[in-house]
C-alpha cells in the first residue's frame, strides 16, 4: 500500500522560528515512516520557501526553492529542477508553524486555495484564537470567565490612571510570550505598550488574574474530543513566559510543570469540561491547547488558546497528552487521520 505523503511545514519569517524547527525535529523523531512519507518544506527567517530532507542543521542551504501552488489542480508543490516546474501532489500537509502567518489562517488560506487538506484548526478558528481580544468577546459569549481588558487599536494611548494594577500588556495577535509585560505602576505603563507594539500594532491590557495557570490539551473535532492530563504552572517568581530561555530544554528560570495537575477531582473536570466548551465556541478543529486560570473560589477564566501548540520535546502539550497514554507518534497519527477523514469539513 502506498504511502500517504505529508507535506511538514516549519520555520517561518517569524520570531517563533526557533521553536517550530524544534517542533518540526519532534515530528521526524515521532512520524510512522511505514505509514507516510514525509514531503519537507522549511520556510527560512527571511520567508523563502525550501525544499528539504528535514529539519536538520544545513537545511536552508541544502535546499531548492519550492511553492505551494494556489492551484487547486495542482493539489501540492511546484519545484524548479532544469530549469522546469515540477510538480509535486501532496495527499495532507502538517503546518508545524507557531505564532504569526502559522497560526493565524494565513498558511491555512492557502492551503484552502491549494485544496490539500490539513491538520489543525481552519481559517477562522485560527485568525480568532491569534487575536486575543476576539478569542474573550466570543468566549465570553459562551458564558466562560475571561481577564477584564482594554484594546489599544494603532495609535492609541491609554490613561494609565485608569487601571487597578498589575495589568498585564500583550500584543493582541502573537504568539508565546512575545512582547509582554506585567505592569506594576502607572509609571511603567507606556514602556510596556510600546514593547508590545513591536510584535503588534494592536495591544491588549488586561487585569491579573490571582489564580493557579492550569493547561488542557485538547484533541479531535466537534463532539468527538480527546483530552490529555492538565498540568499546572507552578512558579517560582514573576509570571510565566514561554520560550523566552536561552535554553529551554534544561527548563525555565522561574517556572515548572506539575503533569497531573495537583488539583481536586472535581476541579479538574470543571476545567477539562470549560476548556472543551472554549474549543467548541471557537470552532477549533484538530488540535489546541487551551490556557486557563482557576481561582481559589473555583472559578475558571480562559488566559489564551494555542491553535499549533509547541511540540518540542520540553513542550506542554506532547507531555500532557504522553501522561494520559498518547505519545507524540499517535498524537501526530491522529492529527492527520482528522484533516484526511474531511470530519472538520
Amino acid at each position: 500500500m502506498d504511502r500517504v505523503k505529508v507535506g511538514i511545514i516549519f520555520g517561518g519569517a517569524t520570531e517563533e522560528h526557533p521553536v517550530s524547527v524544534k517542533s518540526a525535529q519532534e515530528v521526524a523523531k515521532h512520524l510512522d515512516f511505514d505509514k507516510y512519507e514525509p514531503v519537507w518544506i522549511g520556510i527560512t527567517k527571511t520567508g523563502a520557501w525550501r525544499l528539504c530532507d528535514g529539519p536538520v542543521a544545513d537545511w536552508e542551504t541544502e535546499s531548492r526553492p519550492v511553492v505551494l501552488s494556489p492551484d487547486s489542480t495542482v493539489h501540492g508543490l511546484l519545484v524548479l529542477e532544469d530549469g522546469q516546474y515540477k510538480t509535486i501532489r501532496l495527499d495532507v500537509v502538517l503546518p508545524v508553524l507557531h505564532g504569526r502567518l502559522g497560526e493565524d489562517g494565513a498558511v491555512q488560506g492557502l492551503l484552502e486555495l491549494a485544496g490539500v487538506p490539513y491538520a489543525g484548526c481552519d481559517v477562522q478558528s485560527s485568525a480568532l484564537c491569534m487575536d486575543k481580544s476576539l478569542t474573550y468577546l466570543v468566549v465570553e459569549s459562551a458564558g466562560i470567565a475571561t481577564p477584564s481588558f482594554w484594546t489599544l487599536m494603532p495609535g492609541e494611548s491609554a490613561d494609565p490612571g485608569q487601571f487597578l494594577y498589575p495589568v498585564f500588556v500583550k500584543p493582541a495577535r502573537s504568539g508565546s510570550s512575545f512582547g509582554v509585560s506585567k505592569v506594576s505602576s502607572a509609571e511603567e505603563l507606556a514602556g510596556a505598550v510600546e514593547v508590545a507594539r513591536q510584535y503588534d500594532s494592536k495591544v491588549l491590557i488586561e487585569e491579573a488574574v490571582a489564580g493557579s495557570e492550569i493547561g488542557c490539551s485538547i484533541l479531535g473535532n466537534e463532539q468527538e474530543l480527546i483530552v490529555g492530563e492538565l498540568d499546572r504552572v507552578a512558579l517560582s517568581h514573576g509570571f510565566f513566559k514561554i520560550h523566552q530561555e536561552s535554553n529551554p530544554e534544561s527548563g525555565s528560570e522561574n517556572s515548572t510543570f506539575i503533569v497531573p495537575a495537583d488539583i481536586s477531582a472535581e476541579a479538574r473536570t470543571l476545567v477539562q469540561e470549560t476548556a472543551k466548551t472554549i474549543y467548541r465556541a471557537l470552532g477549533c478543529r484538530g488540535l489546541a491547547r487551551v490556557d486557563m486560570f482557576l481561582t481559589e473560589d473555583g472559578t475558571v477564566a480562559l488566559n489564551e488558546v494555542n491553535t499549533m501548540p509547541g511540540l518540542t520535546s520540553y513542550s506542554r502539550y506532547p507531555r500532557m497528552m504522553a501522561a494520559a497514554g498518547l505519545p507524540l507518534g499517535e498524537v501526530i497519527d491522529r492529527m492527520i487521520s482528522l484533516a484526511l477523514t474531511g470530519k472538520q469539513q
